[in-house]
């Protein structure tokens, strides 16, 4: 957890970073003119330096109810307040001297200070320090202040770009030891971990809260085993509060889960389960131990617990907000929830786009936004970034949140650049996802491996699955399967990566024909989850490929969704299904909102060229070019711009533009698959037999075992006047496919074959003579 981190909770522990800090301003500072203060307010300045600070506090009281409008009296009570810990009446006391002189530069100075020490007092403070820092922008000390209260309120990207300025020149070791936990907890542990040693050379010790980011940032940066040593000399020591004792033992289980120590890790939380004041350390230790381990357990008792914190704090501060939905959005029933938690978070930082992408993000999820919408409205966020590195980390880090649109790979590629990739490593596997898409596989290998190199991708299956999905991409049918079989044998705990494990099978199996597998497992998906109407669209997708249910019967599962789903509502499975019937002029609309929500899903793409081109051929070539376009604009490889050039092309009737488009990338990739069946089809078309035949079957030999590409070299034998090869070709296919799993339209095929077969030699078939 990178946003907020248990940063915020020490927030009222400023002794421990503020060591050496006066935390009361010499009042000498106040030199006036004698004569124009009263003498009971005289009085009361010369007792605080005699240390009578009682005395001192009932004299400034008389002098405001006779003086109240004497900045002195309050100022003095304010100092004398504070002098004497009294800090809540000390804070009212400064807001008081604020009403008579706002620019008071000790009262906004103390204001600051003190905002440090309760978490409802830190806005206040951040407000006071820039007023201090309009009038002064060179005051280091207030400058290094404000970020520290920044960093409380989890607002990193204010802290960051406050500490980059105290850091500058020769900082002293307080503010060293702040940027490091600010740092730290923003996810940059390299350079957190060397403020810590720039700290240490001081000769300053690290130690009580400080140690936790320390010991973080030692976990986090490949020295697990130091952390633990770090944290255990924490634990040994006497007097240590019991809320720093709980911090130390969540951070301890973290250090003992990034080295491999599992049970420990869960040991070191037990004690916290008996203390209620413990309960938010509890919840951080418990879902991170929970997510990587892929243990929904966990992750839902760490749920619950922070909805309990939540329920427990009167005025919970924005970075325990923002937490708490960071882990409650990933609870598919708690989302409604964290986005609430978000937009509250948001109305007290308006202008944090990083917030606004995790708001967007969870909309998306909820179905309250379409993926065009979700596009427009990420837009003016991502567009242009901005310079701030830091704002850019931040957004890396929500970014990853949303599902990857092809359109803002440049966004990503920049982001990458900067360095977000260190800090956010997902941000690759994301990169990696749109390459998929762009069919750009040696890209996507890339960016998948620079993800699955970090830490982070310890314990995550999410690369393999998407691994094995290049192998399909890439003809490799039999490696996809066993990464596919593999991801299932490993009982991953994690429902989504089961279910797309499964998915992926399934779809393998179909390219492989084994038709008969595809929906035994897509039937385990069903039974699984029978009120899953998403996986109902999936399995009718499967089962219409592989020919075991009619279009009428598949058109009755998409309506059936249509009917019962808002329109935003559009899973991969809807793409897929209404990807896979065949055109149909009524749908047209439905092409419409499928294409805009997902430009890049191609078979989409061509239904709704080819049912224009059924009414206006001249607009269905427009509507190719328009898409072709869009393309090229988003797209980082030419062959996949050319691919869909050349099957838009086709489906617009334009024969010659799609020729040429196929061509080229034949030219680039003699082995690619899909051109190769795209030209074969155009020289079918243009009855070159001969060529189709030779296209056909360089395909099927790079994808043993394509039904598609075996049913179009029947074609070829049938073009041909080879029906007797053609039939036996056929029955090839059908016992390829299996005899559970008759296809019906192989089977009428065949029929139609042998009825012209034998009209043409003079015979009434048999099924015709009654």
């Amino acid at each position: 957890m990178r946003s907020g981190g248990l940063w915020f909770a020490f927030g009222a522990h400023l002794s421990i970073v503020l060591a050496g800090v006066p935390l009361v301003l010499d009042f000498s500072t106040l030199a006036v003119h004698a004569q124009a203060i009263p003498v009971e307010v005289q009085q009361g300045y010369g007792l605080l330096g005699k240390g009578w600070v009682k005395d001192a506090i009932a004299t400034f009281q008389r002098a405001v109810q006779r003086y109240p409008q004497s900045v002195e009296a309050r100022l003095g009570l304010a100092i004398a307040y504070r002098r004497n810990g009294q800090d809540g009446e000390a804070f009212r006391a400064y807001e008081q001297v604020l009403a008579l002189d706002p620019n008071n530069q000790l009262a906004l100075r103390s204001l600051g200070l003190l905002g440090g020490y309760r978490p409802e007092w830190q806005a206040r403070g951040i407000e006071a320090l820039t007023t201090l820092l309009n009038l002064n922008p060179n005051d280091g000390e207030a400058r290094a202040q404000r970020a520290l209260l920044y960093g409380y309120q989890g607002r990193f990207t204010e802290s960051l770009a406050d500490y980059q300025i105290a850091l500058q020149g020769n900082p002293s070791p307080d503010v060293l030891l702040g940027a490091a936990q600010v740092y730290t907890y923003n996810g940059n542990d390299q350079q957190g971990l060397e403020l810590f040693n720039r700290y240490q050379r001081t000769g300053g010790k690290i130690q009580g809260f400080a140690a936790i980011a320390y010991a973080r940032a030692l976990r986090n940066t490949g020295n697990a085993a130091q952390a633990i040593e770090v944290l255990q000399t924490q634990l040994t020591r006497p007097n240590r509060s019991t809320d720093l004792d709980s911090e130390l033992r969540a951070e301890l289980s973290l250090a003992y889960l990034a080295n491999q120590q599992q049970a420990q890790a869960l040991a070191a939380l037990d004690p916290l389960r008996d203390r209620p004041a413990a309960t938010l350390p509890l919840a951080r230790g418990l879902n991170k131990i929970g997510r990587q381990l892929n243990l929904p357990a966990l992750t839902t008792e760490a749920a619950t617990l922070y909805q309990r914190v939540l329920a427990q704090t009167p005025n919970p501060s924005p970075a325990l907000l923002q937490e708490a939905a960071d882990v409650l959005s990933g609870q598919p029933q708690n989302r409604e929830e964290a986005l609430q938690l978000y937009r509250r978070v948001a109305q007290t930082q308006p202008e944090d786009r990083a917030l606004q992408v995790k708001i967007l993000a969870l909309e998306s999820q909820l179905g309250s936004l379409s993926k065009a919408e979700l596009r427009q409205k990420l837009q003016p966020l991502l567009n242009p970034l901005p310079a701030d590195p830091f704002q850019q980390q931040a957004i890396a880090q929500a970014l990853v949140r949303v599902d990857p649109d092809p359109e803002f790979l440049p966004i990503y590629q920049t982001l990458l650049q900067s360095g977000a990739g260190q800090t956010e490593p997902f941000l690759n596997f994301r990169v990696a996802q749109i390459l998929v898409e762009h069919n750009d596989l040696v890209g996507a290998r890339n960016a998948l491996a620079a993800y699955t190199a970090t830490p982070q991708a310890k314990g995550d299956l999410a690369p393999q699955l998407l691994a094995a999905e290049i192998e399909r991409r890439e003809g490799n049918l039999t490696a996809s399967a066993r990464r596919y079989e593999a991801i299932l044998a490993a009982s991953p705990a994690n429902n989504d990566v089961q279910l797309a494990a499964i998915r992926g099978l399934a779809g393998v199996r179909l390219a492989q024909g084994r038709t008969s597998d595809a929906l035994q497992l897509y039937d385990q998906l069903v039974a699984r989850n029978p009120t899953n109407a998403r996986l109902q669209l999936g399995r009718a997708s499967i089962a219409y490929q592989a020919k075991q249910i009619s279009t009428p019967e598949a058109e009755a599962v998409l309506n059936n969704w249509l009917r019962s789903r808002p329109a935003s509502d559009t899973p991969l499975e809807l793409f897929s299904l209404v990807g896979a019937l065949p055109p149909d002029p009524q749908r047209e609309s439905l092409y419409l909102t499928l294409a805009e929500a997902d430009p890049n899903y191609l078979p989409v793409q061509l239904r709704l060229v080819q049912v224009v081109a059924k009414r206006n051929p001249a607009e269905a070539k427009a509507l190719a070019r328009q898409l072709i376009a869009r393309s090229r604009a988003t797209g980082t490889n030419d062959t996949s711009t050319y691919l869909l050039q050349g099957q838009l092309a086709q489906a617009a009737g334009d024969i010659s533009l799609a020729d040429q488009a196929f061509q080229s990338i034949l030219q680039q990739q003699p082995g690619n698959v899909d051109a190769l069946i795209g030209l074969g089809d155009i020289r079918f078309q243009q009855r070159q037999w001969g060529t189709a035949r030779q296209l056909y079957s360089e395909a099927l030999a790079l994808k043993p075992g394509d039904v598609g590409i075996q049913r179009s070299l029947i074609e070829v034998e049938v073009a041909q006047d080879y029906p007797l090869t053609a039939l036996q070709k056929l029955e090839e296919l059908q016992l390829q496919q299996g005899a559970s799993t008759p296809d019906s339209e192989l089977a009428q095929r065949q029929q139609k074959i042998e009825e012209d077969f034998l009209q043409r030699r003079g015979f009434q078939p048999p099924w015709e003579r009654y």
